[in-house]
């Protein structure tokens, strides 16, 4: 049997009609980039999450980047952002001139470290990125907490790239914060058939900016009113993403219910030795990723390999053990939360098409691995 870590086939084609209608729709209609298509699907995501605006990209980066820049922060100013993610969260600070500072992760739940967080903020500190990872809302209250207390101007931003329909608290993430980011690379829980991105807003003087940033600063063609860049979301992958948008939440259920699966079998049976997600009151997982935490990491990982099941390391180097950011100067052991768990988490296979057999097969593989071990 082979299973892999995520099947967009099998998803295209549970929806085949509707995407090929989709397709050629924009094909026929032969506006490619901008358009009614477009507007279309801003409106509808916006709708979904119930924010004011969604301004369409060409990836989450791009989402995290031309956000940031939007907030007219100067160089040399800091934005926290959390240790344990993908590096496209620290690229949207970096490339704005400004510094990264990295926080330790919580890893009763994979978010911020409050305690650390508390920590690192310093006058200098002009924005935090909250991570909502593998699709679990972050400690949002606690960490808004924690600004106000500080009784200074900080912006709270969201990364959402991994959350798509995630719930904290009755509300979707992406809503809580000045902006929040979004990608549609294609093996999100709402994927695009190539890169996409989405800036979520309320703000509609970051909304106005962002729309400016994003095709070349202009304010109508030719006309150009500031520095901007080509960042554009195209018709394609907006007439995709708005049909996929239907299925979301059906989609995230059937996730949470293999997520239900996976821990009740795990826990059942190999309670110490595999630590599943933790689940929450108030926030709703979408489990973009079923992560757990292992003894024998490594060696699970070839075992699974091996029997057809592909599993994958998010993420297996902390942020500030990168090369790309040793000029800030961590060490070793500056984030001994990120360091541990980076030695034991595993992503397992989940995707609304994965089937009882193969479920089954995933659960009894690793048992079969630790009875080995025993």
């Amino acid at each position: 049997m082979h299973i892999p870590l995520v099947d967009v086939k099998a998803q295209y084609l549970a929806i085949k009609k509707e995407i090929d209608d989709a397709i050629s729709r924009i094909v026929d209609g032969s506006t490619f980039i901008g358009g009614k298509e477009v507007v279309q699907f801003e409106e509808s995501f916006a709708k979904y999450l119930q924010a004011n605006y969604c301004i369409g990209v060409n990836s989450g980066t791009d989402a995290l980047i031309l956000g940031i820049r939007a907030l007219g922060l100067n160089p040399g100013d800091e934005v926290i952002v959390p240790v344990n993610t993908f590096i496209a969260t620290a690229l949207g600070v970096s490339e704005n001139g400004l510094k990264p500072v990295f926080v330790d992760v919580d890893p009763k739940d994979n978010g911020i470290d409050l305690l650390d967080l508390q920590k690192k903020i310093t006058p200098k500190t002009k924005a935090i990125v909250v991570v909502h990872l593998y699709g679990q809302a972050d400690k949002i209250d606690e960490i808004k907490d924690i600004i106000q207390k500080t009784g200074k101007t900080i912006h709270l931003i969201e990364d959402a790239c991994q959350s798509h329909g995630a719930i904290y608290k009755g509300k979707k993430v992406g809503t809580f914060s000045i902006f929040s980011a979004f990608s549609f690379y294609p093996g999100k829980n709402l994927g695009a058939y190539g890169d996409g991105g989405a800036i979520v807003t309320t703000d509609n003087g970051i909304a106005k900016r962002v729309k400016l940033l994003r095709e070349y600063g202009q304010t109508e063609k030719y006309i150009h009113d500031s520095l901007g860049v080509n960042s554009r979301l195209d018709s394609m992958q907006a007439a995709i993403l708005r049909t996929k948008l239907q299925h979301l939440d059906d989609w995230n259920k059937s996730r949470q219910k293999i997520a239900e699966k996976y821990t009740k079998e795990f826990q059942r049976v190999l309670p110490i030795i595999v630590e599943t997600p933790a689940v929450f009151d108030g926030r709703n997982s979408v489990y973009h990723l079923y992560v757990v935490k292992v003894d024998n990491r490594d060696q699970l990982l070839k075992y699974l390999t091996e029997k057809g099941i592909q599993a994958l390391i998010h993420y297996p180097i902390p942020l500030h053990l990168q090369k790309a950011y040793e000029y800030l100067g961590y060490n070793n052991g500056d984030f001994p939360n990120a360091e541990k768990q980076a030695k034991q988490i595993l992503s397992l296979p989940i995707y609304p098409e994965l089937t009882e057999e193969q479920i089954k097969y995933i659960i009894q593989t690793i048992k079969e691995f630790y009875d080995t071990k025993s």
